[in-house]
C-alpha cells in the first residue's frame, strides 16, 4: 500500500487570535491609563475653566470609534521596529510622569504608546487612519501651569481691553483698571476661565473638531479656517466678558456672579461654534462648494 504524498501546508495564524490582540491590547491600555484619568479627573477636570475635559474624551472617543472599521480591515504588514521605539518612549515617559507625579508627562505619554500600538498591530497604514483621533488627544493632556501662567495674562489683558472699548463706544459708562472692569457701581474681575489659556485651548479644540466633521477638499481653505480659529476663540471669549458685564449691570452682582456665569461657559461654545460655522460659510463665497471626503 503506497503512502499519500507529504503536502506542506503554509502556516497562517488563527483569525480569532488576530481578532483578540486589539481587545488585549485595549484591556492593557486602560488598565495603564485608568490612574490618569483618575487624576484627571480629581486634579484638572474639576478646576473652574477646566471642565471640558471630559467632552474632550468623549470626542476622541467618537473620532477613534468612527475610524476603527476601517483600521479592522487593514491587512498591511506591521512596523515592529518604529512601534517597538514608541512603544519603548511612551514607556518611559509614562514611567517617569507616574513616579514624579507630573500629571502632563502621564497624559501626553498616550501618544506615542498608542502610536505603537497602532504600528505593531496594523503598521503604517492603521496609523494613517488614526491620525486625527491621536493629534486630537493633544486636547486632553493639561497645559503646565508655567506656561499657562506666561500665556493666560496678555490673553486677559486683551479681552478686558477690547471689551471695554467695545462698551464704551457704545455709550456705557465703564471703565478698566489692568484686568478688572468697572462699570456703574460694579467691579469685575475677568479671570483665568474667563479668559485664560484653558479657554483658547478648548475652543481651538472645538474648532479643529469642526474642520475634522466637514472634510473640505480645498487645502486653501482648511489652511484659513485653521488660522482664523484663534481669532474666532479671542472673540468668542470678549463676547462672553461683555455679556457677563452687560448682565451684571442691568440685573446686578448677585444675577451676573451666580447661575448666569456658569452658564456663560456653555454660551461660549455655542458663540464659538456659531462663529466658526459663519466663518466657514463666508470662505464658501470664494472657494465654492467642495465635496465632503470620509474620515482620515
Amino acid at each position: 500500500m503506497n503512502a499519500p504524498p507529504l503536502t506542506h501546508t503554509p502556516w497562517r495564524a488563527d483569525p480569532r487570535a488576530v481578532r483578540w490582540a486589539p481587545a488585549l491590547a485595549g484591556l492593557a491600555l486602560l488598565i495603564m491609563y485608568l490612574p490618569t484619568y483618575r487624576a484627571l479627573d480629581q486634579f484638572v477636570w474639576g478646576l473652574v475653566g477646566q471642565g471640558h475635559g471630559p467632552v474632550m474624551l468623549a470626542l476622541v472617543l467618537w473620532l477613534a470609534w468612527q475610524r476603527y472599521p476601517k483600521l479592522a480591515t487593514l491587512e498591511g504588514p506591521p512596523a515592529t521596529l518604529a512601534g517597538s521605539l514608541l512603544l519603548l518612549l511612551g514607556g518611559l515617559i509614562y514611567v517617569v510622569g507616574r513616579s514624579q507625579d507630573v500629571l502632563f508627562l502621564d497624559a501626553i505619554s498616550q501618544i506615542p504608546v498608542l502610536m505603537g500600538v497602532l504600528l505593531l498591530l496594523w503598521g503604517w497604514q492603521g496609523l494613517k487612519t488614526m491620525w486625527f483621533p491621536l493629534f486630537f488627544m493633544l486636547f486632553l493632556v493639561p497645559v503646565p501651569g508655567s506656561i499657562v501662567d506666561v500665556v493666560t495674562a496678555p490673553l486677559k489683558m486683551g479681552v478686558s481691553y477690547v471689551a471695554e472699548h467695545i462698551l464704551y463706544a457704545l455709550g456705557y459708562p465703564i471703565g478698566r483698571m489692568g484686568v478688572t472692569l468697572h462699570i456703574g457701581p460694579y467691579q469685575l474681575f475677568v479671570a483665568d476661565a474667563c479668559a485664560g489659556l484653558n479657554s483658547i485651548f478648548a475652543l481651538e479644540a472645538i474648532g479643529v473638531f469642526y474642520m475634522s466633521v466637514v472634510q473640505h477638499t480645498s487645502r486653501l481653505r482648511n489652511i484659513l479656517l485653521a488660522a482664523l480659529i484663534i481669532p474666532i476663540s479671542f472673540a468668542s471669549n470678549v463676547l462672553r466678558v461683555m455679556a457677563l458685564v452687560l448682565i451684571t449691570y442691568y440685573f446686578g452682582d448677585e444675577v451676573g456672579q451666580g447661575f448666569v456665569h456658569d452658564f456663560a461657559g456653555i454660551l461660549l461654545f455655542l458663540v464659538a461654534t456659531c462663529l466658526t460655522i459663519g466663518t466657514d460659510s463666508v470662505l464658501g463665497l470664494f472657494f465654492g462648494r467642495d465635496k465632503s471626503r470620509e474620515p482620515t
